[in-house]
């Protein structure tokens, strides 16, 4: 580590061979066998490594260009090292060294692909990368769209130029296969996602999945497949994004894969209810859909994966909680005059009840003077999602017993739940479509009150032993208009104290 400040002088003063063996040597003190060195190289603040990394970047030389990428990319890996690199006072110098390699399509664009992968699991660097839009000193800026030397236009650039079918691991099959793993990242922001829906990246990766040659269930986790489905399913959420996703036709090229029930069915089912596939169009009349999604929102909530596919933290709760969302809305508007309902399917007891909890604990975490709340504090859209699919799942959810029979249960049920729905409704900070929707199941439920609803009544249970488990006040959601109790004498409430011990005479 001693010799650091040398290598890095014999770097930005020489050329060639004793340029390209500098830079060896930097990147065999933060190879596999040096990870210790990798943060103290970047955050110790007693070198810069990265501008003279850059700059080699640039270089005609192959040897240096290949040996700055390899160390720029073990560098890329510790969390610490990422936003010193994507937004310290480095980062233009080294995401458009990155960018130009790739523009010129080196042998090294692959390489230079997965360092901004990797920089891009910062979440809080997406938007930053995304910027990236360099003009010569003194001019004024270039939107990224307007910059043929921006990320993106570079990114499409690559896809674009890619064969439809690229040879496996060849430079250009790789350079597009980790393209696509760096859009996946920076797709997570529906700030991106509106640029990304103004480029032709939505129909390269669709016309990924089209022209694969390998059956879904072969999919391996990091190939170009898996990680355009992915970009498919992140363009998908958001409004900005899935109407250019529409017209490449995305639902028809993806809706076969819902059929595997693994990882890329997952991946397609929420693509397809995000981009508004009619219920139809879901295998099994939509069983396998809707018990896929509501798993995938209780290991969220949970905090863990699922053995085999997917970790904890790959997907947000917002997303999994607007897929089932999307997914009561096309099973609601596919009812017409059915006597049971499409939503039955969904309106399972456990995830009406899951989806109960999401917004009764946004509502306790909004308010100071309760005490007890759940260990996982939802986001707000994921509690407007929420409280959205409980509205849509209403035909189900209130279906009456049979044979019809009063229930007290039922009318606790209806009571508490309407009232949750209608302080979640009055929260400061609730949209006015969360707000529309709450109010609307309030009122349904509400009226429902007296009859016996099983599934209503089952879900408030599994609810109530939720609030239980987390030691939440069961009173919150109980109403407050109680009545005056009176007898023969009066209101009971201003009978007379008969001593000066307070102790009421009750006659």
């Amino acid at each position: 580590m001693e010799d650091i400040p040398d290598l890095l002088e014999t770097m930005t003063t020489e050329k060639g061979e004793k340029s390209a063996a500098a830079t060896k040597r930097i990147y065999e003190l933060c190879d596999v066998g040096h990870k210790q060195n990798r943060v103290p190289m970047v955050c110790s603040g007693k070198y810069d490594v990265l501008t003279p990394l850059a700059q080699c970047l640039t270089q005609e030389s192959g040897d240096g260009r290949h040996l700055a990428c390899l160390a720029l990319n073990n560098l890329s890996i510790p969390t610490e090292n990422k936003r010193v690199m994507a937004l310290g006072p480095s980062s233009s110098a080294v995401i458009g060294g990155l960018c130009k390699v790739i523009a010129e399509d080196k042998q090294e664009s692959y390489l230079c692909c997965i360092c901004l992968m990797n920089l891009s699991f910062l979440e809080a660097s997406i938007t930053t990368m995304l910027q990236h839009s360099p003009v010569p000193d003194g001019s004024d800026p270039i939107p990224p769209l307007h910059n043929s030397e921006s990320l993106i236009r570079i990114l499409e650039k690559l896809l674009k130029n890619a064969p439809a079918v690229p040879k496996s691991g060849s430079g250009k099959s790789e350079g597009v296969r980790w393209a696509c793993g760096l859009i996946k990242n920076l797709a997570k922001s529906e700030e991106n996602a509106a640029l990304f829906g103004k480029t032709d990246i939505p129909k390269c990766v669709v016309g990924n999945i089209r022209n694969t040659t390998a059956p879904p269930g072969r999919w391996t986790s990091n190939s170009l497949e898996d990680f355009s489905l992915f970009v498919i399913l992140n363009l998908a959420q958001w409004p900005v994004s899935r109407q250019a996703l529409i017209e490449a036709e995305a639902i028809n090229v993806i809706k076969p894969i819902m059929a595997e029930g693994d990882l890329q069915g997952l991946k397609a089912t929420m693509a397809c209810a995000f981009l508004g596939a009619p219920w139809t169009d879901f295998p099994e009349g939509g069983s396998t859909a809707a018990k896929s999604i509501s798993e995938l929102m209780t290991n969220i909530i949970e905090k863990k994966g699922k053995d085999g596919q997917y970790a904890y933290g790959v997907f947000k709760l917002y997303t999994a909680t607007k897929a089932y969302r999307d997914l009561c809305y096309a099973a609601n508007s596919s009812d017409g005059d059915v006597v049971d309902s499409n939503t039955k399917v969904l309106a399972v007891p456990s995830a009406v009840a899951l989806c109960l909890q999401v917004v009764s604990d946004l509502v306790l975490a909004a308010d100071d003077e309760v005490n007890g709340g759940s260990k996982y504090v939802p986001d707000v859209k994921s509690a407007e999602y929420s409280a959205a699919a409980v509205t849509y799942m209403l035909p189900a959810i209130l279906q009456a017993g049979d044979p019809p029979r009063k229930s007290i249960q039922s009318e606790k049920a209806c009571g508490e739940i309407a009232t949750m729905l209608t302080q979640y409704a009055n929260l400061a900070g609730t949209s006015v479509q969360g707000k529309d929707s709450a109010m609307k199941a309030s009122e349904e439920i509400k009226a429902a009150s007296g009859s016996a609803r099983p599934i209503l009544e089952i879900s408030h249970e599994s609810w109530t032993q939720y609030r239980k488990r987390e030691g939440q006040p069961l009173d919150q959601f109980l109403s407050q208009e109680k009545g005056i109790e009176v007898d023969e004498s009066g209101p009971l409430d201003f009978l007379p104290c008969v001593n000066s011990e307070s102790q009421c005479a009750i006659l």
